[in-house]
């Protein structure tokens, strides 16, 4: 199924373009209105040398009109082989679709809601036959039937057309066209990127970084060397000052020689208030019973350390 992107968002086509998956471009006058674009023809151009296939609108009252647009753009610089030109269905649509099909050109019939037309597009050599499914569905019609019954007259009757799936509101429309079989779909970008999205994918990848980052990454390149770090004979009220100026919830208690002898953390103020009150803040953190924290080689990895954390929960 090939996957068109539907837009006129200029940054956004090249985004997607990136990504190398898309068939080509669909755009509109009024996606093209809706991004104040005023220089139609230079927006053609310019998205023709972004896209492999650019399908864009060529208007007219009638056939002759229509087809004289079509040649009109294509001297713009833009290839017959990579440039659709849109037609709304009518008879003189038909018509115009005839000539320029028989000329070479690629055509998609689009503005489609029904069955008969879908089938004078197919007769009149459409390369692509479009369905508007969102629109279909906001006005309470069973447009997903329509578009099965068109890929069923394809392949039926042996037509050359391609049905588009078009008019995509939402990702469970992306389901639906490749439950169907139908042979191209365009889609927007906000519908686009939620096609590679799943909480149980995103669950299980964090996972997967979590463990990789366990097994790989080594303790000093995890740790923080900010941590704050007080001696025996410090007030708690300093401890709490210089916490609060490190957005840390601990100091690290060393001895006079630079040896780790106990952690304070906010929990244990708590506890201290509880305790001696207030006033326990005037307090040494030396006149707290401390006790030394475990420790493990630096050059480790983190896993070693998460194994030291689960032998020693209290």
């Amino acid at each position: 199924m090939e996957l068109y992107l539907d837009s006129a968002d200029l940054a956004e086509i090249k985004e997607v373009s990136k990504l190398g998956i898309i068939a080509g471009l669909t755009t509109t006058p009024t996606f093209m209105h809706r991004h104040g674009i005023t220089d139609v023809d230079g927006a053609i151009v310019e998205l023709s040398k972004i896209v492999d296939v650019l399908q864009i609108e060529a208007l007219g009252a009638n056939a002759e009109e229509i087809v004289a647009e079509a040649y009109r753009q294509e001297a713009l610089g833009l290839d017959r082989k990579k440039t659709v030109y849109k037609i709304p269905i009518s008879m003189e649509g038909v018509k115009a679709c005839k000539i320029l099909t028989d000329e070479g050109f690629l055509v998609n019939i689009h503005l489609v809601y029904t069955l008969q037309q879908a089938y004078m597009a197919m007769n009149a050599g459409a390369t692509y036959v479009c369905p508007l499914v969102g629109r279909l569905q906001d006005q309470g019609h069973d447009a997903l039937a329509l578009v099965s019954q068109c890929i069923e007259a394809v392949e039926y009757y042996g037509y050359k057309s391609k049905i588009m799936f078009s008019s995509v509101r939402h990702a469970e429309h992306v389901r639906n066209a490749i439950n169907m079989g139908v042979h191209t779909i365009t889609v927007p970008w906000k519908v686009m990127k939620q096609l590679t999205e799943n909480n149980f994918t995103k669950v299980g990848t964090e996972e997967f970084e979590v463990h990789t980052r366990l097994m790989t990454v080594k303790v000093k390149e995890a740790i923080n060397n900010n941590n704050p770090v007080v001696t025996a004979d410090t007030s708690i009220s300093d401890c709490l000052l210089k916490m609060t100026a490190g957005g840390f919830g601990a100091v690290t208690v060393i001895s006079e020689k630079n040896e780790a002898i106990g952690i304070f953390t906010d929990g244990d103020l708590r506890r201290l208030i509880e305790t001696d009150g207030t006033e326990g803040i005037n307090k040494n953190v030396g006149e707290l019973e401390l006790t030394t924290p475990l420790s493990i080689d630096s050059n480790e990895i983190l896993f070693k350390a998460q194994d030291i954390f689960n032998k020693n929960k209290s």
